[in-house]
C-alpha cells in the first residue's frame, strides 16, 4: 500500500500543478494572448504535440510545470504578446492560477467533509455544550457560548480552539464568544492544558455537534478552507518571529512521505484516501496563498510589478522596457529554486536518518 499512496501523492501533485497552469492557460487564450507552450512537469519531454500555435508537453521530472506566453518576460513585437495585453487582462491571467488552486482546494475539502463526517451524520461545532465543574473559567464561559476569537485570531473550526489555546504558554487568553446572538469579549480567561494520559490535552469543556446536511457541509467547508489559508500566514509569521525554524520547512519529498504515512496508518483504504485528499486540500490552498505573495517570480510579485510599472509609465509618459522586470523575476526565480533544492536535499537526508 505504500507504493499506492506514493503514486497517489504524485498524481495529486500533478493535478494541482495542471490546474494552476490551466488557469493561466485558459485566461490567456480567452484574453487573446498567444501561448507558446503548455507543459506539465519539467525536464526533457516524454510526450509533446503541436496544436496550432501551442506546444503541449508532458515532461519527465514530476516537479512544477509552466504556461509559456509570448512576450511574458521581455519585449515582443507580436500584438498578441502578454506584454502588449491590457493591464487588467494581464492581472486576470496572473491571478487565475492561484484562483484555480483555491477552487480545487475547496472541492477537495467538500469531498473530505462530505464523506468523512457524512458517515457519522454530524459535524463538530465551536459551541460549548458542557463545562467541567471546578474549572477556573467555569464562571466566565457558559454552555451555549460559541467561540469567535481567541487572542485576536478568528476561530473558523473546532480544531482551531485547542490550536490557538496551545499557542499561549501562560494559559491566559482574551476570548470573544457569540452569546445570545451578540459578541461578548472576555479578557484574561485562564484556560490551561491538562495532560490526561492517552486522551491528550483536555481543557475541561466539550463542544456540540450539528446535523450533517448539504448546507452544513458547504458552510463547514468554507470555514475549513479559510482556516487553511490563515494557517499559511501563521506559519510564515512563525518563521519570521523565530517561533518556527527552517528545519520545520518541507518540500515535495517531505509532503509525499507525510501523505504516505497518513494513508498507510489509516484503518481502511477509503479513510486513507480521504486523509490524503484532506492533506492535498491544504497544499492546494497553501500554493494559492504562497503564489500570491508579493515576491518577484511569484504571481503576486508579478501583479505588484505590473501595477508599479503601469503607474510609472503614466507618470513618466513613456513605456518601460519589460526586460528589466524580466531580470528581476529571473534573479528571484534562481533564489527560489536554490531554496527548493536546499529543502529537497534536507528532506532526502531526513529520509535516511
Amino acid at each position: 500500500m505504500t507504493v499506492f499512496y506514493i503514486l497517489l501523492a504524485i498524481l495529486l501533485f500533478g493535478v494541482l500543478i495542471l490546474v494552476h497552469e490551466f488557469g493561466h492557460f485558459i485566461t490567456a487564450k480567452l484574453s487573446g494572448v498567444q501561448v507558446n507552450e503548455f507543459s506539465l512537469f519539467m525536464g526533457p519531454a516524454i510526450w509533446k504535440k503541436q496544436k496550432g500555435e501551442t506546444l503541449y508537453a508532458l515532461r519527465c521530472i514530476p516537479i512544477g510545470g509552466y504556461c509559456a506566453m509570448e512576450g511574458e518576460d521581455g519585449d515582443s513585437d507580436n500584438p498578441r504578446a502578454f506584454a502588449n495585453a491590457k493591464v487588467w487582462k494581464r492581472m486576470i491571467i496572473l491571478v487565475a492560477g492561484a484562483a484555480m488552486n483555491l477552487i480545487i482546494g475547496f472541492i477537495m475539502v467538500v469531498i473530505f467533509v462530505g464523506f468523512y463526517y457524512g458517515e457519522a451524520e454530524v459535524l463538530p461545532t465551536k459551541q460549548i455544550s458542557a463545562i467541567e465543574d471546578g474549572r477556573p473559567f467555569a464562571n466566565v464561559l457558559q454552555v451555549g457560548d460559541e467561540f469567535y476569537e481567541i487572542n485576536d485570531r478568528r476561530v473558523f473550526v473546532k480544531s482551531d480552539i485547542t490550536m490557538l489555546l496551545d499557542r499561549e504558554e501562560d494559559g491566559v487568553h482574551d476570548i470573544v464568544v457569540i452569546r445570545d446572538g451578540e459578541k461578548v469579549k472576555l479578557n484574561d480567561v485562564t484556560m490551561k492544558r491538562d495532560y490526561q494520559g492517552e486522551n491528550g490535552l483536555l481543557y475541561g469543556f466539550s463542544c456540540a455537534l450539528e446535523e450533517c446536511d448539504v448546507g452544513s457541509v458547504l458552510s463547514y467547508s468554507v470555514d475549513q478552507s479559510l482556516d487553511f489559508g490563515r494557517l499559511v500566514w501563521m506559519s510564515l509569521g512563525d518563521l519570521v518571529s523565530g517561533r518556527a525554524s527552517m528545519k520545520d520547512m518541507g518540500g515535495p519529498v517531505m509532503i509525499v512521505e507525510t501523505v504516505t504515512q497518513a494513508g498507510v496508518q489509516s484503518e481502511t483504504v477509503g479513510l486513507g484516501i480521504l486523509n490524503v485528499i484532506y492533506f492535498f486540500a491544504f497544499i492546494a490552498i497553501n500554493l494559492a496563498v504562497m503564489n500570491l505573495l508579493p515576491i518577484p517570480a511569484l504571481d503576486g510579485g508579478r501583479v505588484v510589478c505590473l501595477i508599479v510599472t503601469a503607474v510609472a509609465e503614466k507618470i513618466l509618459r513613456r513605456k518601460i522596457d519589460p526586460k528589466y522586470e524580466g531580470y528581476l523575476h529571473a534573479g528571484f526565480m534562481m533564489l527560489l529554486l536554490a531554496l527548493m533544492a536546499f529543502i529537497t536535499f534536507k528532506d532526502v537526508i531526513g529520509l535516511f536518518n
